[in-house]
């Protein structure tokens, strides 16, 4: 019988991982609008993944300053946060201005070097020149080359970040529908494979994660497939 791995320790302290949680809901809040289905929706997928014994409305935004401090000194970490805010802004496929605004600021905070995603803003929404209706300007998948690169380098090394990550990417291209995810209204909108340029990130993802919790954490992942 093959020995039965055993489970991986935490790479992030609770502190950490709310101070994690924090900056993705002030992302997520960024727009201004977050209703109560949309508070539901993000305490579902946070869980019993990163910290469950937090009430979503006990949490709070965090300013750049107090996510540096709480995050700590680990470039390693701080590139990782700054990974998963915009592997949530972009889950739509729409990258708005004011999500945009949010993550540069955290990242100029944190230190990390944001070149990466400068041919990302290329695809921004801004709701004072257009509608969600209407379609992104397409960009060329070279264009975004640097930042597929950056967002490939993420390494899964932590079982509530992972098990986040299962949660909020879907296991497969969601058909064309309405849908309605992180203060974005989306009336109408094609597969997300097809309006999402990075959508091969963010499964690239999903994948390493559910590899990690298989094979390096030893859990089950059958409730994410």
């Amino acid at each position: 019988m093959a020995d039965i791995p055993a489970v991986a320790t935490m790479s992030y302290s609770d502190r950490q991982i709310t101070a994690w949680l924090r900056g993705l809901l002030t992302i997520a809040w960024a727009d201004g609008d977050f209703d109560p289905e949309e508070q539901q929706l993000i305490s579902q997928l946070t869980k019993d993944a990163l910290v469950p014994h937090e009430e979503i409305g006990e949490l709070t935004v965090i300013s750049p300053e107090e996510l540096t401090i709480e995050l700590g000194d680990e470039q390693v970490t701080r590139e990782n946060f700054l990974r998963t805010a915009v592997m949530m802004a972009i889950a739509d496929g729409v990258y708005s201005v004011v999500e945009a605004d949010e993550i540069k600021a955290f990242g100029k905070a944190l230190g990390v070097n944001m070149s990466a995603l400068h041919s990302l803003e290329q695809t921004l929404y801004d709701p004072e020149t257009c509608t969600k209706e209407e379609p992104q300007e397409e960009v060329h998948i070279d264009a975004l080359k640097p930042v597929r690169n950056w967002l490939d380098e993420m390494d899964v090394d932590d079982p509530r970040v992972a098990r986040f990550i299962c949660k909020m990417i879907p296991p497969q291209c969601p058909f064309e529908r309405n849908i309605k995810l992180f203060g974005k209204k989306i009336v109408h909108i094609p597969p997300m494979c097809k309006l999402n340029p990075l959508y091969e990130q963010l499964v690239g993802l999903r994948f390493r994660s559910l590899s990690y919790l298989a094979d390096d954490c030893g859990e089950d992942i059958s409730d994410f497939i």
